[in-house]
């Protein structure tokens, strides 16, 4: 499945106000936050990581007189977060930052994120409810959303029609096709043993809620039905040997496996794509999309996204100007030049917009190259599947560190070595220890 870069669209980031307490707050910095404007030309440092915003900031700049963008691009999400971490600690946080909805409620939580709701509340509107919640926490806007995810199933469709395998609608179909492929040796999905989105968004398909808020504390349930569906899929993908094990940490050779036939499926959104393309020689028009599978007799239903791309511009309060940061930080998801850039998987990354009406963006978003013959038809796969993407899913106010403790857990499950009811249980008892131990409130 691949989610690597990690992640966010639609999701609902709540926090209860005693979660937000005890935690690192912003050492230093260079103002506190007020949005007390600069007098003359204000140059706002921004950090990012996806492909085509260097291209937008120099839009901006050539656009804006007063204001300028110095856009300096991190290798990716993790490093991310590593960097700005150390910047808050240090003091010299950037102005803007590209980050994903599940690290908005941890950045709130380490005071490292300025309250823009007053330059930003206004337009509101021009966005789809689900991703302007995504930049929220408790009714408080701390960024602008960039971006939706939609999701979907893009398969190769030389090798489903060799073997006679219809697109799988279903998790049970999945499998059952997986096998299949498996005679021929030929894999039907990749788990990169460093990202456990894959166990994330089954479960949240499943309609699962690891974190809750429960009055004034956190409710944590690693081991709800929805989670243990979701366990119960992958357990019997990676038990019956369905899956190939490619780090992401050798990007070419992933991108080969999927190019020379090695992978036949991939649950994606838009924005994969663009890797795709970039990297593909041989198998350009041998792909379509399908929906993404559902469980056993329940209606479509799509996780939120989870660790995509960057679906979040925000403001840290270190920022000297953050009303002309709340500013910039809109006109880079609601400028035309802006979002189309972004939304091609040549220009940008393939992001949908988060932008409230989006569907004409969908053909910017998805590749004739790559789908050929394909192209039209997955244009309505993608926009049915804004439909169905889940939006009641919280993220807990440790997320970074939660992630990071599954990421080892998630290895052993890959190799092998333990079960997916393990994993859960070890981070059932681990988050609300940790949780415990930043003072935070939780039941669980």
């Amino acid at each position: 499945m691949n989610f690597t870069s990690p992640r966010r669209r639609f999701a609902h980031a709540a926090v209860a106000g005693l979660a937000l307490t005890g935690l690192l707050s912003a050492c230093g910095g260079s103002d506190s936050g007020d949005g007390t404007k600069s007098s003359g030309p204000v140059t706002l440092p921004f950090w990012g990581w996806a492909n085509g915003q260097d291209a937008v900031a120099k839009a901006f700049n050539a656009s804006h007189k007063d204001v300028k963008l110095k856009y300096t691009k991190v290798t990716d999400q993790l490093t991310m977060q590593k960097q700005l971490t150390n910047a808050v600690k240090a003091g010299n946080a950037p102005c803007l930052v590209q980050n994903t909805a599940e690290y908005v409620t941890s950045w709130v939580s380490q005071g490292a994120l300025a309250d823009i709701t007053q330059y930003v509340g206004s337009s509101k509107d021009k966005f789809n409810a689900g991703a302007w919640a995504s930049a929220q926490v408790q009714g408080k806007s701390y960024g602008v959303p960039t971006s939706s995810a939609p999701n979907f199933t893009i398969y190769r469709t030389d090798i489903f029609e060799k073997y006679g395998i219809k697109p799988p609608a279903t998790w049970d179909d999945f499998i059952a096709a997986g096998k299949v492929l498996k005679k021929h040796g030929i894999k039907i999905t990749n788990y990169a043993g460093e990202d456990p989105s894959t166990l994330e968004v089954l479960a949240m398909q499943a309609g699962a809620h690891w974190y809750a808020i429960d009055g004034n504390s956190w409710k944590v349930d690693f081991q709800d039905a929805g989670t243990l569906k979701a366990a119960k899929v992958i357990q019997e993908i990676i038990d019956n040997d369905l899956n190939s094990k490619l780090s992401f940490a050798d990007y070419a050779a992933v991108q080969r496996n999927y190019d020379n036939g090695g992978t036949a499926t991939r649950q994606i959104s838009t924005w994969q794509m663009a890797g795709m393309v970039q990297n593909f020689t041989k198998s350009f028009g041998k792909w379509a999309l399908s929906p993404w599978p559902t469980y056993q007799g329940e209606a479509a239903k799509t996780p939120a996204g989870t660790n995509l791309t960057g679906s979040v511009t925000l403001v840290t309060k270190q920022c000297k100007d953050v009303e002309q940061a709340a500013e910039a930080a809109l006109w880079l998801s609601t400028n035309t030049g802006a979002v189309k850039t972004m939304a091609s998987p040549t220009t940008g990354n393939g992001v949908m917009p988060a932008l409230a009406d989006s569907n004409s963006y969908v053909g910017e978003a998805v590749s004739d190259k790559l789908l050929g013959k394909n192209y039209q038809p997955a244009q309505k796969v993608v926009i049915d599947s804004l439909n169905t993407i889940t939006t009641d899913w919280t993220f807990g106010p440790d997320w970074t560190a939660m992630f990071t403790e599954m990421q080892a857990g998630w290895a052993k499950v890959v190799g092998k070595q333990e079960k997916v009811t393990d994993l859960l249980a070890h981070m059932q008892e681990w988050t609300v220890k940790d949780l415990k131990s930043r003072g935070i409130s939780v039941k669980g």
